[in-house]
């Protein structure tokens, strides 16, 4: 205690000051401490829970992208099905569109080829009667007589075997 005194303190303000020192570190602790502990324990799960969460968004971020990546060459893919299949039906249209006009050239050729063989049925049927004609008209002078129709008719026939 001498010691104490030497040193000029006053041991009951000196105890007065401990048990003033406890009760202001038990006041701090138990309504200071512990409140902001627990919020800093809060902002820490919320901070971590913050972390957990931009890292699943980050992967989920990286799954959506795969799955893009996956859909649109999907869609590509199927993109050059339909235009593959848009050819092909553009070449059976073109097939069909070549055959329609092949087979209505063959019909114009027959209808033609049928309309020159009418009018050369025509022609030869004109000729054969300006031929009856002049075969009577030659026969007539050269015989000078005419002769009935029933012999002239025989006449004229005979003529045209023969010229045929």
């Amino acid at each position: 205690m001498e010691l104490i005194n030497a040193l000029g303190l006053n041991v009951k303000i000196l105890l007065a000051q401990l048990i003033n020192f406890g009760v202001l570190v038990f006041v701090i602790y138990k309504f200071a401490y512990g409140p902001i502990m627990k919020v800093l324990d809060e902002r820490q799960e919320k901070i971590e829970k913050g972390i957990s969460n931009a890292n699943e968004a980050g992967k989920k971020l990286v799954q959506i992208e795969e799955k893009e990546k996956l859909v649109l060459a999907e869609a590509k893919k199927e993109a050059q099905e339909i235009i593959k299949k848009a050819q092909e039906i553009a070449e059976s249209g073109k097939a069909q569109i070549i055959e329609t006009t092949k087979q209505e050239a063959a019909n114009i050729m027959a209808n033609t080829q049928k309309k020159i063989e009418q009018e050369r049925e025509k022609i030869m049927g004109e000729i054969k009667g300006e031929i009856s004609g002049l075969i009577l008209t030659v026969t007539e002078k050269i015989i000078n007589e005419k002769l009935d129709n029933d012999k002239d008719k025989k006449l004229v026939e005979d003529m045209i075997v023969s010229i045929k």
